[in-house]
């Protein structure tokens, strides 16, 4: 009797083992975080900006410039966090908190520099995830000659 318990238990135990092959090795793996998706709250209209451009600096970032108008001063114009796809970049325009005097007629002078954009050739300026308020092509970066 002994002898069968101890062979069924080497059976099941044997059975167990490597029985998921590669199945069981990708569904072990952790899934990397997704990306969250941000949402944008649009706080602007149309006419409330203007006179959006991009140009390089010195290191081959792009630079974009343009107004945002707001009518409480309690608050200034900005541009948020950049995301950049392939050669694409979107700066969203955003809102913050003013904690110095207003802007002449309350139109704010926005500027952001979008790091590591050597290989972007075009930014647009959004408000939300429906409203686009400009489309800029950029010349490419120039190659750093050699040392």
């Amino acid at each position: 009797m002994m002898k069968a318990t101890l062979l069924s238990c080497a059976a099941i135990l044997a059975a167990g083992c490597n029985q998921g092959g590669d199945a069981d090795t990708k569904s072990a793996q952790p899934e990397p975080p997704a990306k969250p998706k941000v949402s944008h709250y649009c706080f602007y209209k149309h006419d409330a900006q203007k006179d959006w451009s991009a140009r390089r600096d010195a290191d081959g970032n792009i630079v974009v410039t343009g107004k945002a108008h707001l009518d409480d001063r309690r608050y200034k114009g900005d541009l948020g966090q950049p995301e950049i796809s392939g050669s694409t970049a979107k700066v969203w325009l955003t809102m913050t908190d003013n904690t110095s005097y207003a802007a002449p007629g309350n139109w704010w002078d926005v500027s952001f520099t979008i790091p590591n954009s050597a290989g972007v050739n075009e930014v647009t300026v959004n408000c939300d995830a429906e409203r686009q308020f400009a489309d800029i092509k950029v010349k490419p970066a120039k190659a750093k000659a050699a040392s």
